[in-house]
Formats: structure tokens, C-alpha cells, sequence
């Protein structure tokens, strides 16, 4: 949570293991697909310092992570008796279906982000992925770290 924070992003909602976090809004930020980018490879530096002490408790655990950017829907969403602030659309699909995809300690990233953070990164060559509810393959990056 502090860390999300500290990146200016907005937790949405948690899901299971999972949380969704949302970057430029509510509160328009600068470089919110960087923002996103360098709060993830905290998370996972993080996480992978905790990893060694959860094993020895008998727990497997590993964090994948998917980053997509575009369009959404925002806002009060829900029914009489139940409304949340929420973000849907396909953005927020893809980048479902990528954190589903990324295996332990990884973080895939969609093609528009790696647009606007490919001068600092370090990534392995681009894969097209076939993801649920998407037409056609789906260009993504595994993301290594920042370059140096």
C-alpha cells in the first residue's frame, strides 16, 4: 500500500490475491505510465526480499504483475444497493489478462506503455500473446528493470 502510494496510484479494488491500481486518476499525475512501471519493479523488489522467509514457512508464493495504459470507463459503477468507484474496459481487461500471464517475479507490459517508458527500461525482446477476449495476438514485454 505505501508503495502505491508513494508512485501517486489509486488502489481500485483487491480481488483474491490481486489488486488493481490506477494511475492518473482520480488526481490527473505526470508520467503515469512510468509512475506505474517503477512502483511495479518496487513491488517486486519488495516481495522478492519476503519470498525467502515466506518458503520457509511452507508458503509458495509468487507475484506477477500486467501494466497496460488507455481509455476506461471511470466512475461510480454498480446497481441500486451496491456502487463502487470503478474503472472498466478493455484496458483494464488487458491488463488483467497480462497479470495472468506473467509467471512468478514477472511483470508484462502492453505495447503503449513500453512506447512511453522505453528510453529507462530494460525489457526482453516483445512476444504476442493470445489473451481471452482479445481478437488477435497482443504485443507484450517482459520487463527486466531499469536500464542503467
Amino acid at each position: 500500500g505505501s508503495l502505491i502510494l508513494e508512485y501517486e496510484g489509486t488502489p481500485e479494488h483487491f480481488t483474491g490475491g490481486g489488486i488493481t491500481n490506477l494511475f492518473n486518476d482520480p488526481v490527473p499525475i505526470p508520467n503515469p505510465a512510468e509512475r506505474a512501471v517503477r512502483m511495479a519493479l518496487a513491488v517486486r523488489e519488495r516481495i522478492g526480499r519476503m519470498e525467502e522467509n515466506w518458503a520457509k514457512r511452507g508458503y509458495e508464493l509468487g507475484l506477477g504483475i500486467g501494466i497496460a495504459q488507455g481509455f476506461a470507463t471511470i466512475g461510480v459503477i454498480g446497481f441500486d444497493g451496491r456502487w463502487d468507484y470503478s474503472a472498466i474496459g478493455t484496458v483494464t481487461n488487458l491488463a488483467s489478462r497480462l497479470c495472468g500471464e506473467a509467471a512468478g517475479n514477472e511483470i508484462l507490459i502492453a505495447q503503449r506503455v513500453f512506447a512511453g517508458v522505453e528510453p529507462f527500461v530494460d525489457v526482453e525482446p516483445q512476444q504476442a500473446l493470445t489473451l481471452k477476449g482479445f481478437r488477435r495476438p497482443v504485443i507484450a514485454y517482459r520487463l527486466r528493470g531499469l536500464k542503467p
